[in-house]
């Protein structure tokens, strides 16, 4: 299967649902060997099997991205049955909503521990074997909430979001000598699952404030994700691609035009 990935593998943690299902199919459609990784072994196998019967290559294996000796294992895996890793993406993520005044020590370790931890335990498991290589593409998804927006019940959420942009603008620092680059794709609201249960009418309230009028595809930020993955994208480090429909343009709601 040729494509723009051809010959590369890539390990997509959180690859198993949501943005990082559509993530997994279009680096697989192009050309990418694909190691899924998250916790459900179901919905692994059914995003595996979807890719291999549309003509992709793609593995699964279970993993805690908050378990170090869990990523050590994933990483692991990824080199035996492929002998090296060119592509990391840390897709995974939670986001439990709790107030500040009820937020407990658990529920901010947590949502750390995979969204941010989580990112770091898989970007430096991949290093040695991207820099024996000489080569390395590292792609994080933050979100435009913590970065550039807020929302009441995520402080934690946002707080590791934007906690990944500054570990990848010192992390593109120390990893370009050795030709290894780290970006960032920020989705706005995007329709997956985990969105599609906050009910009918937060979807309704965010459709009405993105000026392109609709929800982003996961494949929107699949898309945003390739470019930075490819051969194109190989001057480009420490950078934020924004796919938001133009969520955070408006000042107000009084700028849209409706």
């Amino acid at each position: 299967m040729p494509g723009r990935l051809s010959g590369k593998t890539a390990v997509i943690v959180g690859g198993t649902r949501g943005i990082g299902r559509a993530i997994s199919r279009v680096f697989a459609h192009e050309g990418a060997k694909v190691l899924v990784a998250g916790r459900s072994e179901e919905a692994g196998e059914r995003t595996v099997s979807g890719i291999r019967d549309a003509g992709g290559s793609a593995s699964y294996f279970r993993t805690d991205v908050s378990n170090r000796k869990d990523v050590s294992l994933l990483v692991d895996h990824a080199v035996e049955l492929h002998e090296k890793v060119d592509i990391a993406c840390c897709n995974a993520g939670i986001f439990p909503s709790a107030t500040l005044e009820e937020m407990t020590d658990n529920d901010w370790d947590r949502v750390n521990a995979v969204n941010l931890k989580g990112a770091f335990l898989v970007v430096q498991s991949c290093l040695p074997h991207m820099k024996r290589n000489g080569y390395g593409r590292i792609v994080l998804t933050s979100s435009i909430t913590g970065p550039l927006t807020g929302f009441p019940g995520w402080s934690h959420y946002a707080a590791t979001k934007a906690g990944m942009l500054g570990f990848m603008r010192t992390a593109a620092l120390e990893l370009a000598r050795y030709n290894i680059t780290i970006n960032a794709v920020l989705p706005g609201n995007i329709r997956t699952e985990g969105l599609a249960d906050l009910g009918p009418d937060y979807v309704k309230r965010m459709e009405e404030a993105i000026p392109l009028g609709k929800l982003g595809d996961p494949e929107d930020v699949a898309y945003a994700m390739l470019y930075l993955v490819s051969d194109e994208a190989k001057y480009v480090t420490g950078q934020t691609l924004v796919v938001d429909g133009g969520q955070t343009l408006p000042e107000s709601l009084l700028a849209l035009d409706r």
